[in-house]
């Protein structure tokens, strides 16, 4: 279809008025959580509006128990890696603290420490989140770190801490191989 023919078709629409006792909840439509309306904002470019370029999300995510342990890894992580991950057997290169952050401020620190990380070319490192457990929603910066870390492109693994550097209230991140990295480990292992 032709642009002109595309505003012939379109010469008799009016556009509807927004009714009053109209909501998107009546509609059956979910309202877009903040982070889809961030990223709405970054893609269309609003000018006016600084970028974020944190993807992390703000929306909600899956609450989890302020006790319980956590542990992911992608696909292709040897079982021996993570075996020694969750033993704590990797020396932690650097630490990050949120106690006491709001998540947004969790988030902002987060993503400045993974891109820290990436530049240095760390490894391992332990993330201390907390259990939460005095607060009005338990675990609430665990679960946000969590899920942030599982959406984060240079995570690779994570487990819960060891008792002694924080158990359920903090994590092991076992991190990508900087390009470098890989290279030079490429090369010592060739025969």
């Amino acid at each position: 279809m032709s642009d002109e023919s595309f505003e012939e078709a379109m010469r008799d629409v009016q556009p509807l008025k927004p009714s009053r006792g109209a909501s998107m909840k009546k509609s059956g439509i979910t309202p877009p959580t903040i982070a889809q309306q961030q990223r709405r904002e970054r893609a269309v470019g609003n000018g006016s509006k600084a970028v974020d370029s944190n993807p992390l999300t703000l929306g909600e995510v899956p609450q989890l128990d302020s006790l319980a342990a956590v542990e992911w890894k992608k696909d292709g992580v040897q079982r021996e890696v993570f075996s020694k991950l969750r033993s704590g057997g990797y020396a932690i290169e650097a630490e990050l603290d949120l106690h006491g952050l709001t998540v947004k401020q969790a988030r902002e620190s987060l993503w400045k420490f993974l891109s820290t990380a990436r530049e240095r070319g760390w490894r391992c490192v332990l993330i201390a989140h907390g259990r939460g457990e005095r607060s009005a929603t338990p675990a609430r910066i665990k679960s946000y770190v969590y899920h942030w870390l599982i959406e984060h492109d240079g995570v690779n693994a994570l487990t819960s801490a060891q008792r002694h550097r924080g158990g359920t209230g903090a994590v092991y991140v076992l991190l990508r191989k900087s390009q470098e990295r890989s290279e030079v480990n490429r090369e010592q292992h060739q025969r």
